[in-house]
């Protein structure tokens, strides 16, 4: 007898080649979305990423990734994408509302895979700076501060499309993410901006009193999490991406180590962050964003790369 398996809402056999499983990738020249559509090229799927301009899908086309011009604003170029696709994995902007209820609606009873990407500051608090937390696993209750709140309820919808639209979907939802991107964007996003501001000042930021802490994943990490969750998980799944956490002081030196500061830190206000940066910056440094992958390592997922620490020191 054959043996299939299901891997994206509908059976399939295990003797259809990955090159006629079609992945859809928003954020392909992003660096989640990047990294990820990188490693599916090189396990043999056919992918496509949306792109905006003509020089990036020059560049995907390079990378064996066939480009969609358009924009999250497109409803027609992401409909028509989504439904062309077996595999759809959302990685651009986690915010826009529009996009996802647009992907959603393209693809209502068709039994597909949507991966949907989000971020751990959904657990964000306002400590300031002034106290750590303990970590929430993807099932603990928690109440999102008013600025998070929408991406919480979107994270929400996306899960419930699995019950009540015909849907596999699945919600990832990394924490503070480090290493380099396999695409064409190496830089994650916090970390980046904390070297700059580090060079700048010539010494290791860090936040009120830094004892706030942040989870952190590394990337390699972070997309085994994707392939694992296109293999294996069931529609509705949630998953924190985590393996370790260091509070800000504790990020402070590392940075400061790495640039080679002798270790130098030094505070900077939370009254400063919010009036040069913004509230989305203000819960980027100075919260706790504390998560533990439960789920994820139920699946069988099992982190492999280095710590923070061990990262950067291999890199001074």
């Amino acid at each position: 007898m054959e043996t299939k398996k299901r891997t994206f809402g509908y059976l399939i056999s295990n003797e259809i080649p990955k090159s006629n499983i079609k992945v859809f990738v928003t954020g392909a020249t992003g660096y989640i979305g990047g990294s990820v559509a990188e490693r599916l090229v090189s396990m043999g799927y056919d992918v496509s990423g949306l792109v905006r301009t003509t020089d990036n899908a020059e560049e995907l086309a390079r990378r064996n990734i066939r480009p969609i011009i358009g924009s999250l604003d497109d409803f027609d170029v992401l409909t028509k994408a989504a439904q062309s696709a077996d595999i759809i994995i959302n990685a651009a902007n986690v915010d826009h509302i529009r996009a996802v209820i647009t992907l959603v609606t393209a693809l209502e009873h068709s039994g597909k895979l949507l991966i949907h990407t989000s971020g751990s500051s959904i657990v964000a608090d306002h400590a300031d700076g002034a106290y750590g937390a303990e970590p929430l696993t993807e099932d603990d209750f928690f109440e999102p501060v008013p600025f998070r709140r929408a991406r919480v309820d979107m994270n929400r919808y996306v899960r419930q499309a699995a019950i009540e639209k015909g849907i596999r979907t699945i919600v990832i939802c990394p924490s503070m993410i480090y290493g380099e991107g396999k695409g064409t964007q190496i830089n994650s996003d916090q970390i980046p901006k904390l070297i700059d501001i580090a060079k700048h000042i010539n010494a290791g930021p860090y936040f009120g009193a830094g004892l706030n802490r942040y989870s952190n994943v590394y990337i390699d990490d972070l997309i085994d999490l994707y392939i694992l969750a296109i293999e294996k998980a069931p529609g509705g799944s949630f998953f924190f991406a985590e393996n370790g956490s260091n509070s800000f002081i504790e990020i402070a030196k590392i940075i400061s180590n790495y640039l080679g500061l002798n270790g130098a830190i030094t505070d900077l206000t939370v009254e400063h962050v919010i009036n040069d940066y913004g509230e989305e910056a203000r819960l980027g440094v100075t919260s706790n964003s504390m998560v533990k992958s439960l789920n994820a390592r139920l699946l069988g997922w099992h982190p492999h790369g280095p710590s923070l620490e061990e990262y950067f020191k291999d890199k001074q």
